[in-house]
């Protein structure tokens, strides 16, 4: 399973459909039981968002033609979406989403708004929580910032 032979590139927009629907598929399968209905739904809402859709910028990783990751960002630069197929974790295919991403932009500042399961994969990745767990329309999330060069970087 891919690991280091994997390709990273940003995604054409006929390929946004396949993104959001692996996002949806990772989300019921490990985040999804942390939530009530009404953030699945709050979820489900932002992935049928053409609005939203358009204004993310996709990066995905495909071991051979399947889609296996997917990386999203909301300007200015803000990860909206990240999840890597369940049978790919711990693999360093979200790293190397991450890293691919982080050459597309001069300034190395970035939030997420991270789910409960995901806080740690992002402190690996040199994000720091900037709040306490929140609650919005239903999602538990924790607020948090990399930059380069501080402290949290790993």
């Amino acid at each position: 399973m891919c690991a280091d032979s994997c390709t990273v590139r940003a995604l054409t927009p006929e390929e946004y459909p396949a993104a959001l629907e692996l996002c949806w598929r990772v989300f019921l399968e490990f985040d999804a039981p942390e939530y009530p209905a009404e953030g699945v739904a709050a979820f489900r809402a932002s992935l049928d968002d053409g609005e939203r859709t358009r204004s993310l910028r996709f990066y995905g990783a495909f071991d051979g033609e399947t889609l296996v990751g997917v990386l999203c960002m909301r300007p200015p630069q803000h990860i909206a979406d990240f999840f890597v197929d369940g049978a790919y974790h711990r693999r360093g295919i979200g790293r190397r989403l991450f890293e691919s991403m982080r050459r597309d932009y001069a300034r190395q500042v970035f939030t997420v708004n991270a789910a409960p399961g995901a806080v740690e994969v992002y402190r690996r990745l040199g994000f720091v929580p900037t709040d306490t767990e929140r609650l919005t329309d239903g999602l538990r999330y924790t607020p948090m910032r990399f930059e380069e060069g501080t402290a949290g970087e790993a």
